[in-house]
């Protein structure tokens, strides 16, 4: 079962905060079709939140396709979105394991790590002018 984080000082809300790890988990193979999510009572119980936080989350990701609700019973991922092979996972995570260190040895912080990934990932549209 996944188990939810806040961080306050992000700027994101919370319930999409919920609602990004709840894809990440799926995307990466930690959550599998069939589990199912902690309650909204359990929810609001670790993070302190407000129920209609959790509600919130959980009618997007609904929405989405990608958990589905069951009266009475909670709620559970769907089977439509197909998780990364476990093995592939591991190897892509040791290899970003290895560039974080080579990035830190150079001098870079977290933020100038992201950017890089970020850039790299999905380069800017620069246009200069003449």
């Amino acid at each position: 079962m996944i188990e939810f984080h806040l961080e306050t000082r992000s700027g994101v809300p919370a319930y999409l905060q919920l609602v990004q790890q709840v894809r990440q988990a799926v995307r990466l193979g930690i959550l599998q079709p069939g589990d199912q999510l902690p309650t909204v009572k359990e929810v609001v119980t670790r993070l302190t939140i407000n129920p209609n936080t959790v509600l919130r989350a959980y009618r997007q990701l609904d929405h989405e396709g990608l958990v589905e609700g069951r009266r009475g019973v909670g709620t559970f991922v769907g089977g439509d979105a197909p998780p990364l092979p476990p093995d592939d996972v591991k190897e892509l995570r040791s290899s970003l394991q290895r560039w974080i260190a080579r990035a830190r040895a150079a001098g870079l912080d977290e933020e100038n790590m992201a950017a890089l990934f970020a850039d790299t990932v999905r380069p800017p549209v620069i246009s200069k002018v003449a």
